[in-house]
This record gives C-alpha cells, sequence and structure tokens, in this order.
C-alpha cells in the first residue's frame, strides 16, 4: 500500500465519528490494550467522549442514575420516625439495666388463618438488593464488552426495569400505610417532640382542659360469657415485636388491640411499658396529669430511706404487688382512672365492667358526714361522779371549752362533737373530730390527751384508763360505725338502662333485683351481719386502700356497705350505695411514698388542699364509693347470670 493509500486511510479514520464505550473498528484488535487500561482512564475518556452520546447510551445512563437514587432512598426510608425511635429508647432505659427478659413465643390460635413467612420475605429483599448491586457493579466494570452486544444491554435494561418495579412498589405500600395510620381512629395519639423525649413530655400533657373521656368500646370482661373465647389475634406477634412502643400505644389507643391482651402479644415486661404510654394519654383525655403515675414503679425499686421512720421497721424489703386500672368511672360529671392494688384474679377486669355500664349515664356521690373519731375511756370513783362527768361534757358551754383545749392541738383539726358512754363508773368519751386531708387518727388522739388534761382540772379523781376505749371504733366490726358513722359517710347512685343491663351486663334488670334482695339484704340478715349487705365491698375498698397508701386494716370499718338495686318505672335499673364509715386521707401516713402519691395523683387528690381543706380526701371517699359500687354491680350480675365461677375458671387460672 502506497504512503497516499496510508493517508487517505487515516484520513477516513479521523473522520470518523468516535462511539462511546468502544473504539473504532479498525481499534479492535487491540482488546488486550483496552484490558489494561486503568480504570481512571476509562472515566476520563467516558467525559471527553460525553458529545457523542448516542440515544442508546443516554438511556443507560438514565437508568444507571435513577437506580442509584432510588438505592439511596430505600436506605433512608427506615429514618422517618426519629421521635418514635428515641420514645423507644426513652421507654426502655430503665430495662437496659436489669438483665434482659427472655424472648417470648406466642401460642397460635389454632383458629387463625395461617401467618406468612415473613422472614422469607425479608431475605428475598436483600437478595433482590445484592442483585441489583451485583449488576450495576458488572456493568460498570465491563461497559465496554456489553455495549457491543445489543442482546446484552437489553437483558440488563430488563433487570433494571424489574428492579425499579419492585422497590417502587415498596414506595407505594409504604405511602399508602403512612395515609391509612394518618387518618384512622379517634382515640388520642401521642404526638412527641425530639426536645420532650428527656422527661417524655407530651404537648398537651401540661393543660387542665377537662375532656370527656368516652367509656372505651372493648373492656376485659371475667363475667361476660363471649369473652371465654379466645379472640383472634389481629396483628401476629412478630409484627408488633417490630413496632417500637409507641406505635403498639397507638394501636391500643385507636382499638385495634385491646389494652387488656398486651401480655398475650408482647413480652410481660414491655406490655406494662407500652401501657404506661397509653394511660399517660388516658388520664390527659379526663383532665389529669399525663405523667402522674411516672413515680409508680414498674421495676423492682423501692427507696427505703423514705421508710426509715414512717412506714416501716425492722425492714427486710418489700412484697410487690401488681396494680390494675379501671376506668374512666363517670362521677358527679368527672371521669376518672382508679388504681387497684390486688392479686385476685378477674377482680379489676370485673370492676372495669361495671364501670362501663354505670358510665353510660354516670353515677352521682355525695359526701354527708365527715369526722374521724376517738373514745378515751376514763374511769371516776363512783358512777354518780361518772354520771355528773357525762352531763357536764354534754353542756354546750363545757364543750366550747374542751374544743378550744382540742384545737390548739392542730393546725386543721376541728372537735365536731363529743358523745359520753357511761359503764357503771367507766365514761367513754366519742370524740368526732374532722381532719381537713388527714385520714386523721394521729390528730384526734393528740387532741383528745388535750381533753384529758383539761377534764382532769374540773375532775380531779379522773383517771385515764386507755386513750382509745374501742367505742371509736377502729379496725374492729361495730353497730357504732354502722349507725353513728366514722370517717367519710358517702352515698353513691346511678341509673343503669335496661339495655345495657342485657349488652354489657347479660342478664335482665329483674334477675339482677332479685339476685340482690335474696343474697344482700336477707341473706346477710339471716347472718346477722353488721353493715355487710353487699356483695364484695371490701375487694374494692381494699384494693384501693393499699395502692392509695390507706391504712389497709381499716377496710374493717371502711367496707360497711348496703347495696340497693330496684327496677324503675320505666324498666331501667337504678342502684345504690351507702357507706358509711369510709376512712381515708390524702396526706400522711402511707400517701407520702412516691408510688402511693403516685396514684392519688392519677385520680387528682393527691396530698392537702391549703384552699378547701378536706376537699382531696373526700374526693377519695366520693371515686371510692362509686368503684364500690362498679364492683357491686358486675358481681351481683355474674351471680344472676350464674357465669361466676366459668369466670373464675377461664380467667383467673394459670394456663
Amino acid at each position: 500500500m502506497t504512503p497516499k493509500h496510508k493517508t487517505l486511510e487515516t484520513s477516513n479514520t479521523r473522520n470518523k465519528p468516535h462511539r462511546l464505550f468502544y473504539p473504532p473498528n479498525n481499534f479492535r484488535s487491540n482488546s488486550a490494550m483496552e484490558e489494561t487500561r486503568t480504570l481512571e482512564m476509562r472515566v476520563a475518556a467516558f467525559i471527553s467522549e460525553l458529545n457523542n452520546i448516542t440515544s442508546t447510551q443516554l438511556y443507560a445512563l438514565i437508568v444507571i442514575v435513577t437506580c442509584l437514587i432510588s438505592t439511596i432512598l430505600l436506605g433512608s426510608a427506615e429514618q422517618q420516625q426519629p421521635a418514635a425511635a428515641a420514645l423507644e429508647m426513652t421507654a426502655n432505659s430503665a430495662a437496659k439495666h436489669q438483665s434482659a427478659p427472655p424472648k417470648t413465643y406466642f401460642p397460635k390460635d389454632k383458629n387463625s388463618p395461617p401467618e406468612p413467612r415473613w422472614y422469607i420475605f425479608r431475605m428475598f429483599n436483600y437478595a433482590m438488593l445484592i442483585a441489583f448491586a451485583a449488576s450495576l457493579a458488572s456493568f460498570f466494570w465491563n461497559y465496554t464488552s456489553y455495549t457491543v452486544d445489543s442482546g446484552v444491554l437489553l437483558r440488563f435494561l430488563l433487570g433494571w426495569s424489574v428492579c425499579l418495579i419492585y422497590f417502587f412498589g415498596f414506595f407505594g405500600v409504604s405511602f399508602v400505610h403512612d395515609v391509612v395510620e394518618d387518618t384512622q381512629g379517634d382515640a388520642p395519639m401521642l404526638q412527641l417532640s425530639t426536645e420532650e423525649m428527656a422527661r417524655r413530655s407530651l404537648p398537651h400533657a401540661t393543660k387542665k382542659v377537662v375532656v370527656e373521656a368516652p367509656c372505651p368500646k372493648e373492656v376485659p370482661v371475667c363475667t361476660d360469657p363471649s369473652s371465654f373465647n379466645v379472640t383472634r389475634i389481629q396483628h401476629s406477634p412478630n409484627q408488633l415485636v417490630e413496632m417500637n412502643d409507641t406505635q403498639i400505644a397507638n394501636l391500643v389507643l385507636g382499638g385495634q388491640i385491646k389494652d387488656h391482651e398486651l401480655e398475650k402479644r408482647l413480652d410481660p415486661h414491655r406490655a406494662v411499658a407500652v401501657r404506661r404510654l397509653v394511660v399517660q394519654e388516658k388520664l390527659a383525655a379526663v383532665g389529669n396529669d399525663a405523667f402522674a403515675l411516672q413515680d409508680l414503679p414498674s421495676q423492682p425499686s423501692l427507696d427505703y430511706s423514705r421508710v426509715h421512720g414512717a412506714n416501716c421497721e425492722i425492714v427486710v424489703g418489700y412484697v410487690p404487688i401488681p396494680v390494675g386500672l379501671v376506668g374512666p368511672l363517670r362521677v358527679n360529671d368527672m371521669s376518672v382512672y382508679v388504681p387497684m392494688a390486688t392479686t385476685e384474679g378477674c377482680l379489676v377486669a370485673s370492676t372495669n365492667r361495671g364501670c362501663k355500664a354505670i358510665s353510660v349515664l354516670g353515677a352521682k356521690a355525695i359526701v354527708v358526714r365527715d369526722g374521724i373519731t376517738r373514745a378515751p375511756c376514763v374511769r371516776l370513783p363512783s358512777a354518780m361522779e361518772a354520771a355528773r362527768l357525762k352531763l357536764w361534757c354534754e353542756n354546750p358551754d363545757n364543750f366550747a371549752l374542751l374544743k378550744a383545749a382540742f384545737e390548739k392541738t392542730t393546725s386543721f383539726g376541728k372537735l365536731k362533737s363529743c358523745s359520753p358512754t357511761i359503764a357503771g363508773r367507766n365514761v367513754y368519751l366519742r370524740l368526732v373530730c374532722f381532719s381537713g386531708d388527714a385520714m386523721g387518727m394521729n390528730m384526734v388522739s393528740k387532741g383528745s390527751l388535750a381533753v384529758i388534761d383539761l377534764l382532769k382540772i374540773e375532775f380531779p379523781e379522773l383517771q385515764l384508763i386507755a386513750l382509745s376505749g374501742n367505742m371509736c371504733t377502729d379496725k374492729k366490726a361495730a353497730a357504732t360505725n354502722w349507725i353513728e358513722g366514722r370517717g367519710k359517710s358517702v352515698v353513691a347512685e346511678a341509673t343503669i338502662p335496661k339495655e345495657v343491663v342485657h349488652k354489657t351486663l347479660k342478664t335482665t334488670v329483674k334477675a339482677i333485683v332479685e339476685t340482690n334482695i335474696n343474697k344482700n339484704l336477707i341473706g346477710s340478715a339471716m347472718a346477722g351481719t353488721i353493715g355487710g349487705f353487699n356483695a364484695h365491698a371490701a375487694n374494692i375498698v381494699t384494693a384501693i386502700f393499699i395502692a392509695t397508701g390507706q391504712d389497709p386494716a381499716q377496710n374493717v370499718e371502711s367496707s360497711n356497705c348496703i347495696t340497693i338495686l330496684e327496677e324503675t318505672e320505666t324498666n331501667d335499673l337504678h342502684m345504690s350505695v351507702t357507706m358509711p364509715s369510709v376512712e381515708v386521707g390524702t396526706v400522711g401516713g402511707g400517701t407520702t411514698l412516691p408510688a402511693q402519691a403516685a396514684c392519688l395523683k392519677a385520680m387528682g387528690c393527691q396530698g392537702g388542699d391549703r384552699g378547701n381543706p378536706g376537699s382531696n380526701a373526700q374526693r377519695l371517699a366520693l371515686i371510692i364509693a362509686s368503684a364500690v359500687m362498679a364492683g357491686e354491680l358486675s358481681l351481683i350480675a355474674a351471680l344472676a347470670a350464674n357465669t361466676l365461677v366459668q369466670a373464675h375458671m377461664t380467667h383467673n387460672r394459670k394456663k
């Protein structure tokens, strides 16, 4: 070939347009040289030839960039809820210092459809991501050879298209899920900001606006025959475990999961943590402090320094008692949740059913008498001197002297009356004292000593036999408490529509009225009971006493109660409880311990009310009487429907 020919060939080659990704035909024989080119040289050649990109090459570039963006978006999808993740860390922070509870596995309901094998689905996701990334790497590394063959390029494009469809399908599911989650349910949802995570505060927690809380659609009902059947789980245990605590709490508030079923679906420790979040919203919804229960421990703890010198001696430990919450219970147009500390299964659930039935129309309650008593026993030389002492004390002018001496010993105590009772040479002075928000035993005892000192001036031979002469009467069944009252005397009533009696209580008005008459009235009379004309008032009184730091031994007289059920002219059910001797306080004694104070705070009656002394203690007494009415209603209904034994066998036995 002549030099001229060579010159023409070279000229023709230079006039040919260069192709991106592969050299002209006359250079294809130098494939070995292409293989030795470094990645930097390839990128430089790629950039220098961008102006000659063909339509096929442009499409390939767009696909690659789109795939990269999709991968980045998929990687950041899990960061859409930082506040929820922060809440989960806060809610479980206490558990980090404890040994991690064993992972639980939940029995599968034989009536429920088979659960999807989510782990296979997860593994397939990983496989798709790995294949997608591998195809991108392979294409970039060998693009010079892949783009030569249009068939290979077509297969790459087809594979990437399938991956894009798969990935964007997940974005669509996520979008629909977010929309549904934002719009479902009328229940209050947890709204938390990152700045508030330190104290787990809610935006509305400090507001004192009272919001009437509707009765929950579903409540645990031990004596409801329909509750004996196993409830089908709508969310699989694996799904719930993968959610954070806030998400599960929102499901409970939205009615998608029943509150009392959390332990069946979660580890019991986590179930309590989730329920605490739910209770925060419920308390806020009725106008109470959302964080009232923050001092009620859910992990084993007790500050023994608070116990020493106040509550117990020779301390070796403490006995944890579970605390349940019933409600909302509507009393005097206010909605409250009532804490109950008990180890008797079905008690909380049954009382909760009564709360649901009563709260349809609400209950009314009032304190008709308020005064704690102490009855010192004094002895005089003769019965005549004893009689003279009685007459002297009953004189209004002399009583004024006793009152002045008594009230010098206390800031809030007020002596209301002094009732002497003679037995030969003995005189029992039953002193009645208004004690403000304290239960008042220490207050009335201290004032009684001042009264005795004054009487000794008028009756020098008077001898104090006992500061408490058992006519008070404290921690013993006594007719004097039943008739005269002690502490707070409370009356509560409610009307339950006949439809609610049938639907919620699973009985009829006539049946429940007849059961009450024959059991609580006639049966108790035949037994010769004193103040025991009820089904189980002591159950509810004691549970609330333990939860709120009252003296549990005083449940003896505090449980005095007569329960009356009547059918109205409109065939509805009218119910009332009369409790003449509810002995409670919201200051002093066990009410100062953090957990017990938290339970009082949850009911809006912690501590003393200096502006209106006694109002907090009276509020507690009203709530107790109304809760007793709820417990009475549910149990009597269970007896009328003959479901009591079946309920306890189903709900009160370890499986």
